[in-house]
């Protein structure tokens, strides 16, 4: 028995050599992270240069795609390391580095979701009130809210872990996961798991609840309304509840295939399952926002346009230059 505190390190069992497609795998792996990271970067630029879209709404879905680059980024830069590197082990203070910001990321995914949510209602089923309701310090409440308690809660569940008697230092998954060390202790962990029940019900089952009765409001609201009402709702509502349904698939498999034995599935699906919502996640969101939200669209068009047009005119200077020097 060994406090976790005496291990130097933590070996990720989950790799292992793809032989010949070893650099196809980090060619793509890095291409996926770059797009990743171009995608957010440049909504969360178009969002805070355009003052059109300083409202409650874009704030919101910037701050998303902040979460976005900060949960890829605990995932990708180390992802890519092991790919190529034939040691596979972390230090214990990256380890549990790594799992905050799984963690945190994922309940901040949630609670961002529940105060979009909530935003829709008030727009929707309150439009002449909204402005009253969602002021500029109720929408800065509402950020905090959306970082602050997960942040919280997951510092003490890495608090909690990390105090742990261990029997080993292998964890079955290609990046650290806190179930996975929990189930090397030697020692009594239901304090650690009664405390993950409270996080998980302040973290995840309050924001559902939220956006169940934000959405109930809503239909209610597109049922008795006209067909004006219906369409805003739609076209405001569908990338947020595909973005909900996305990431809640993806955190479902997560937890299946960490909760169950799971040894006859192939472990190329098992890699994947585990990695989906912190993979597809941040690239599904500015795709998908980008595309439904007819504001940031026509902002990203008119950026496009100008640059294209810029560049033209640069070029036909340039040309003019060249001919009136012959």
């Amino acid at each position: 028995m060994m406090n976790s505190s005496h291990v130097s390190h933590f070996t990720l069992g989950a790799y292992s050599d793809p032989g010949l497609y070893t650099y196809v795998i980090f060619v793509f792996v890095l291409c996926f992270y770059l797009l990743i990271i171009v995608a957010n970067l440049l909504l969360i630029v178009v969002i805070c240069m355009n003052r059109s879209l300083h409202e409650p709404m874009y704030v919101f879905v910037c701050s998303l795609f902040v979460n976005e680059l900060y949960g890829s980024t605990s995932l990708f830069p180390a992802l890519l390391l092991y790919i190529l590197s034939d040691i596979h082990t972390i230090s214990v203070p990256l380890c549990f580095l790594q799992i905050f910001s799984v963690y945190s990321y994922g309940s901040i995914e949630f609670t961002n979701l529940a105060v979009m949510s909530y935003d829709r209602y008030l727009a929707i089923c309150y439009p002449l009130q909204y402005k009253a309701h969602m002021t500029s310090s109720k929408v800065f409440l509402l950020i905090a809210g959306i970082w602050f308690p997960p942040v919280v809660a997951v510092s003490v569940t890495v608090c909690l872990t990390s105090s742990l008697h261990l029997c080993g230092n292998v964890i079955d998954k290609v990046y650290c996961d806190n179930y996975g060390i929990i189930k090397l202790s030697c020692g009594d962990t239901r304090v650690n798991n009664v405390y993950e029940l409270m996080a998980t019900s302040l973290t995840v089952c309050a924001p559902l609840s939220v956006i169940v009765f934000s959405y109930i409001r809503i239909l209610k609201v597109c049922f008795s309304g006209c067909k004006q009402t219906r369409q805003k709702a739609v076209s405001t509502c569908t990338p947020h509840l595909a973005s909900l349904l996305n990431f809640s698939f993806g955190v479902c498999f997560e937890v299946l295939q960490s909760r169950f034995d799971m040894s006859s599935v192939p472990m190329t699906l098992r890699i994947f399952l585990s990695l989906y919502f912190l993979t597809c996640q941040p690239l599904f969101n500015p795709v998908m926002y980008g595309l439904k939200l007819s504001k940031i669209r026509h902002v990203c068009k008119h950026l496009l346009l100008s640059k294209c047009q810029s560049l033209f005119s640069k070029f036909e200077q340039l040309q003019y230059q060249q001919h009136k020097g012959h």
